[in-house]
This record gives C-alpha cells, sequence and structure tokens, in this order.
C-alpha cells in the first residue's frame, strides 16, 4: 500500500533527524551524553537501518520491531525526562556514572530539555508504526 511507503518514509525521517541531532550535540556542541542518553541511542539508531529497509522492501513487518524499540524508547526518556523535572527524583537518583543524568543542556522555554525531544520522537515513530497497515 502506497500509505505504509509513507509512513515507513516518516518513520525513517523522524529517526534519522533524531539520530543527526543527537549527533550534532555530541560532535559538534561537544555535550557529553549521560548514561540515559546513550540508551535512547541504542534505541533510536538502528530505527534508521530497519525503516529504510522496511521502505525499501516494502515490508510492513518491521513495524512490530519499530513499535518494540520505540515504546521502550518512550518509557526510558519519559523516566529521564521526569529525572530532569522533577526535583525530588532527580535530588535523589545517583545510578549515573560519568556526567549527570539530570544535567540540561540545553532548556528552551523552560521545558524543552534533549530527553523531551527525544520523546517526541520516539512517540511520533510509536504512533506511526500503528498507522501501516498489512497488505
Amino acid at each position: 500500500m502506497a500509505n505504509n511507503k509513507l509512513f515507513m518514509q516518516l518513520i525513517f525521517l523522524t529517526a534519522l533527524v533524531a539520530t543527526l541531532g543527537s549527533l550534532y550535540f555530541s560532535e559538534i556542541r561537544q555535550y557529553v551524553p549521560c548514561e540515559f542518553c546513550w540508551y535512547q541511542r541504542i534505541l533510536m539508531y538502528p530505527l534508521v537501518i530497519i525503516s529504510i529497509i522496511g521502505f525499501i522492501r516494502d515490508d510492513h513487518r518491521a513495524k512490530y520491531y519499530i513499535r518494540v524499540m520505540s515504546g521502550l524508547g518512550i518509557l526510558l526518556a519519559s523516566y529521564h525526562y521526569a529525572l530532569q523535572k522533577i526535583s525530588f527524583l532527580g535530588d535523589n537518583f545517583a545510578a549515573c556514572t560519568g556526567v549527570s543524568c539530570t544535567v540540561q543542556y540545553i532548556n528552551i522555554f523552560g521545558f524543552i530539555t534533549i530527553p523531551l525531544l527525544s520523546l517526541i520522537a520516539f512517540i511520533l515513530i510509536f504512533i506511526l508504526s500503528f498507522m501501516i497497515k498489512r497488505k
């Protein structure tokens, strides 16, 4: 179906922008990723490959892998964002090694941080994966 290809393209584009954004923050802006940021990258980066393969092969079954990875990404990014924005969570959290998981390299309008951007991308990908229908 033509719509399936469009949704897979949108998933690919979203995952690609998120991947390039994370690389921009770490490689160009020199922001050192925290532990939770790395876990989110581990879930986001393969989505670029999975979605482009699903698009090229016109394989609607890729949506299942995409759903699982983006669903886990939603959970992880939500928790990471909560650590940053809910003070009693972040104050008592000491599990991150290296850079603190509560550090906010960007804070636009007082609420837009890197974990929120990740969360938005994972939610968009998750929703798009449910729009892909069987043939």
